[in-house]
């Protein structure tokens, strides 16, 4: 075969290009250190390096992002917890040294402004927050667990009623040492002596006139609530419901379960006065049949004549303060509920007890019901919302305009959710990996330790009352003979207020030995939601040092599927420039003409 001229040009043509290529391939990959510029350059390198750095991506957001925020998030929790911890151990400490400590109502006070301003720093930490989202409030991170300042001026100009659905159980009523000393200052400057209490014959046994009785009771999570015969927001009457866990007809001996019951005000009741309430019965189960009558349907079902019963049957009182109330549930003047708005207390008699909460009654963990209303807020209270299904309702008039407004805004909270409980927060910190990072509030700020406080406020008013009713007996004795007859009235007064006072002193003993246990349950919850999150800590440790290690197999992995051996790309482009060369000059010489190749 003739190799002609032309042949040998494009064939050295073609090599001087390909050795190109190639020392320009060998120092673009000296110069990215990366085997490929492009997809087409190797498929399979590609392809594999597009699933290794998506691998290092999320290993990268999960690491250094994800993870490290949840941290924060926890490590946050942890600071406000221990705080609160040392809190009720420090409650926990006063509890079980003031009973031994304090004589009167002054030593009381001392312990008492202690244990106020100890509750305050409790309620304080649950607003603790982290880059603006509140860590204790659940999915609503933009609002507080207790309203705030700020708050409490958004209502003032806007003013918000919450209806509030709050469930009891058996364990949430409790028994209340009730002492009456009252008769001691009837008639006081005379010698009839008081008027006889029930079952007390001689007028002057002022001794047998000082009772301390048991009264139970269960109270709302919050006092001041709205009175009854206050109106709504449109001018609507209030309204309060009630749900006994079972009813029991006395003349037919049936049993009714969740009866539902509606309290409200007789038409024309004043403002701030006692009163006894309607009851009407809204709906009832039958507890053998398991038919269930519900008046509020449509249309409506008809309540069997006797459950009807218990509209009639059922005496609900309100009370305008505690003394009252608690006095006629001892006295029997009001044979079935007290309730009292002011201290946010349903109170009832032994009787009424034993007949509608006695411990059978809640089998099958039944529990009761009450539907409330409040519009009086104040700083530091505990935003419903975080803990019950409610409606808040918000009056969107203008300040300094109609009070009223025909259609205020209403908001419904934890309506498809069992108290708010399922509001827990994940975070994506690894490969089909979540992790919890909130602590709800009513897994650590119970409103009992307020409402504890307010006991010992009651418990603090009747020693103080007491005392100084003694003072102002022993100080009137000093104006009579001590043979007169005001002169030995008094003296059976002073008795009676002695015995008053020796009641008062032990149920303040009692309540504090109570409130130890109280205490202690209090810390054990708090310890319980600290382990949870220590635990939720630890295992995020445990994740972020498995990421951090995927990170960097991953990273090698890309380096040996991408990256270069430099020495042998060196090596490579050192030979490939010397061919390259060496074939310029082969060609350069291939190519020089002269007038012998036309010959």
């Amino acid at each position: 075969m003739r190799m002609t001229n032309k042949i040998m040009r494009n064939n050295s043509a073609y090599n001087l290009n390909q050795n190109k290529i190639l020392t320009d391939k060998l120092t673009n990959q000296m110069t990215t250190q990366s085997k490929i510029a492009r997809p087409s350059d190797d498929p399979v390198v590609a392809i594999r390096a597009l699933r290794l750095r998506s691998n290092v991506t999320a290993a990268t957001q999960y690491n250094d992002r994800n993870a490290k925020d949840a941290d924060q998030w926890l490590t946050v929790t942890a600071d406000a917890m221990n705080t609160v911890d040392k809190v009720l151990d420090s409650l926990y400490k006063q509890a079980t040294s003031a009973p031994d400590k304090f004589e009167t109502a002054d030593g009381l006070r001392i312990y008492l402004t202690q244990m106020k301003q100890l509750t305050a720093e409790f309620y304080s930490c649950a607003n603790v927050d982290y880059a603006g989202r509140y860590v204790f409030s659940g999915y609503r991170t933009d609002l507080p667990v207790t309203f705030t300042e700020e708050d409490m001026k958004e209502m003032k100009e806007h003013p918000i009623s919450y209806n509030i659905e709050e469930k009891f159980g058996f364990e949430d009523i409790r028994r209340i040492s009730y002492t009456d000393f009252d008769k001691l200052s009837e008639n006081l400057g005379g010698t009839t002596g008081p008027t006889p209490a029930p079952g007390i014959t001689s007028t002057n046994s002022y001794e047998q006139n000082v009772k301390n009785s048991t009264v139970y009771s269960f109270r709302i999570s919050y006092n001041d609530l709205d009175s009854l015969t206050k109106t709504d927001m449109a001018g609507n009457p209030q309204k309060m419901t009630l749900t006994l866990p079972e009813y029991t007809d006395a003349a037919s001996g049936k049993v009714y379960n969740n009866v539902k019951l509606e309290i409200t005000a007789p038409a024309g009741t004043a403002a701030g006065t006692n009163f006894a309430a309607d009851v009407k019965v809204l709906s009832a189960v039958d507890a053998a049949t398991g038919i269930e009558y519900d008046t509020t349907k449509t249309p409506p079902d008809t309540l069997p004549p006797q459950v009807l019963t218990a509209e009639t049957a059922l005496d609900v009182q309100e009370f305008s303060d505690q003394e009252q109330a608690y006095k006629a549930i001892a006295n029997g003047t009001c044979k079935g509920i007290a309730y009292i708005p002011t201290s946010g207390e349903m109170v009832f008699s032994e009787d009424f007890y034993k007949a509608n909460f006695s411990e059978s009654a809640f089998k099958n963990d039944k529990t009761f019901q009450v539907n409330y209303d409040k519009s009086s807020w104040k700083t530091g209270d505990i935003n419903p919302v975080h803990y019950f299904k409610c409606i808040e309702t918000q009056d969107l008039a203008a300040p300094g305009g109609n009070p009223h407004v025909a259609e205020p805004r209403k908001t419904w909270y934890n309506s498809q959710r069992d108290e708010g409980r399922n509001q827990d927060i994940y975070y994506d910190v690894g490969y089909n990996q979540q992790i919890q990072v909130n602590t709800k509030a009513d897994e650590i700020f119970t409103h009992d330790v307020q409402r504890d406080m307010d006991d010992f406020q009651y418990y603090l008013k009747q020693l103080e009352d007491i005392e100084t009713l003694r003072t102002n007996l022993k100080t009137k004795q000093k104006d009579y003979p001590e043979d007169s007859a005001e002169y030995k009235d008094l003296e059976q007064r002073i008795k009676g207020a002695d015995k008053a006072w020796v009641y008062i002193r032990d149920n303040i003993h009692n309540k504090f030995e109570n409130q130890i246990t109280k205490y202690q349950k209090y810390m054990d919850d708090s310890r319980v939601a600290m382990t949870d999150n220590a635990t939720r800590g630890a295992r995020l440790e445990l994740i972020a040092t498995r990421l951090t290690n995927q990170k960097m197999t991953f990273k090698e992995l890309q380096q040996d599927n991408e990256g270069i051996d430099i020495t042998e790309v060196a090596v490579e482009l050192t030979a490939s420039e010397l061919t390259y060369n060496a074939a310029l000059m082969a060609t350069g010489k291939i190519m020089q003409t002269n007038l012998m190749n036309y010959i």
